[in-house]
């Protein structure tokens, strides 16, 4: 009887690891899993492409044979500088090897175009003046270096969630009302709350944060993500604290997450823009980002600076 019952016991405890291990499904609105945007597709529409939103099988296969080329990170280029400026080996870098799967020439989908709107005047003075103080004071301290430097965020880490050199990876897990995105780049996680009837306002507009505050509803089986009171300290592409991005999550099939977004600041841009990328489901894990640039590397910045300002 002792045995037994210790049997159950333990097939009891096994139940229910299982459970609090596995992920709950959601059905058509399930999202959960590991996720990348890895691809060579550009962002915006190359000239050679212009007026083609689509490629054909033979065109997507020559674009990816060069782009691999070109990406190649071991290649030598017969000058020492030149082969260190390189940085990594081809083995961590992480840039996708194919187009995304709908073969489109860009991930910029409106402007039909595919490329960004231009910047407006005010935009292009606030950028002009940034570039002015880098130059002027590139490294007086650590907070004059971009937040990538200090392994604060990513740009592309997200709202909007694009391609990057190497850590192209997502993780998402759900409940019943809310949705957590763990952004393998510079470990960032996102928190977005779903309120199924009463929307909650954002937060008030005196508190800003680095990736904005979002707000979840679900339209359908697709997730829409709303995300306002950005920080300047973080432009996007020269954005600035006015800047909106909407986000759009669909489970297309059991192995492609269909992401859609929309960039829009009106003192930024001269219109919004919008993008997508079919997401490939992977097999985790997802692993640790050690960056040692904000650990390390910053005080060789800082003394290099301190050395190039000697007479």
């Amino acid at each position: 009887m002792n045995h037994q019952f210790a049997a159950l016991v333990g097939a009891a405890a096994v139940a229910i690891a299982a459970q609090a291990t596995s992920p709950r499904s959601f059905g058509e609105r399930d999202l959960q899993g590991i996720w990348t945007n890895a691809t060579v597709t550009p962002l915006e529409r190359p000239a050679e492409f212009a007026g083609k939103e689509f490629l054909t099988e033979a065109e997507a296969a020559a674009f990816e044979k060069r782009a691999r080329d070109r990406n190649d990170a071991d290649r030598r280029e017969g000058d020492a500088e030149a082969d260190l400026a390189t940085g990594y080996n081809d083995l961590f870098w992480e840039r996708g090897r194919s187009v995304v799967s709908t073969r489109r020439t860009s991930l910029v989908v409106d402007p039909p175009d595919g490329r960004i709107p231009p910047l407006t005047p005010e935009a292009q003075a606030k950028a002009a003046a940034r570039a002015e103080a880098r130059r002027l004071r590139p490294a007086d301290g650590p907070e004059d270096r971009s937040l990538d430097d200090r392994c604060i965020v990513r740009g592309t880490s997200g709202p909007p969630m694009l391609p990057a050199g190497y850590s192209n990876n997502y993780q998402i897990v759900q409940s019943a009302d809310s949705v957590a995105i763990l952004v393998e780049m510079i470990h960032d996680a996102r928190i977005i709350p779903i309120d199924a009837v009463n929307a909650r306002p954002h937060l008030s507009g005196n508190i800003r944060q680095l990736t904005g505050d979002p707000r979840g509803r679900w339209e359908g089986r697709t997730l829409v993500v709303d995300t306002t009171n950005f920080t300047d300290r973080r432009p996007f592409r020269g954005s600035g604290g006015h800047l909106r991005v909407t986000e759009r999550f669909t489970r297309a099939d059991a192995t492609t997450l269909l992401y859609q977004f929309t960039v829009d600041d009106p003192e930024t841009f001269t219109r919004p823009w919008s993008g997508e990328i079919p997401m490939k489901k992977i097999v985790g894990p997802i692993f640790e980002y050690a960056c040692h640039e904000g650990n390390y590397s910053m005080a060789y910045i800082l003394s290099a600076a301190r050395h190039e300002e000697r007479p």
